[in-house]
């Protein structure tokens, strides 16, 4: 149970970051293997989806969790994350949309990383 709420909780943290522009929160709970799949289908890695989120390229001004399921497979979970997200991104106005992340995680140094998150919305 205890690992449920820490899937839950680096997905909640992963949006906190995004929406402080915390680069130092963001390299904490992504593993360096992390890729971002957009909704278009655009591939980010871990560098360059922090460098878009501090540079104003993606900007995330606020999310409401609305469900997090887990399910877990042996030392792997994914979190399909359902959140209601204002942002701005690729140069396009402010939105409001219901976007879903589905985030897989796994152990590294015995702490729970993002290494995958796939976008599209609910």
């Amino acid at each position: 149970m205890d690992d449920i709420f820490a899937f839950q909780n680096a997905y909640k943290a992963m949006y906190s970051a995004m929406i402080e522009k915390d680069r130092s929160g963001l390299e904490d709970i992504l593993d360096d293997s992390f890729v971002l799949v957009h909704m278009t289908g655009m591939r980010q890695n871990k560098g360059e989806f922090i460098d878009a989120v501090l540079d104003g390229t993606l900007n995330y001004y606020s999310a409401v969790h609305e469900n997090t399921p887990v399910h877990i497979t042996g030392d792997t979970a994914i979190v399909t994350g359902q959140s209601y997200v204002q942002a701005a991104v690729f140069g396009g106005s402010k939105h409001s949309w219901h976007l879903q992340q589905k985030c897989s995680l796994k152990k590294s140094g015995g702490r729970w990383k993002i290494t995958r998150s796939v976008a599209s919305t609910y």
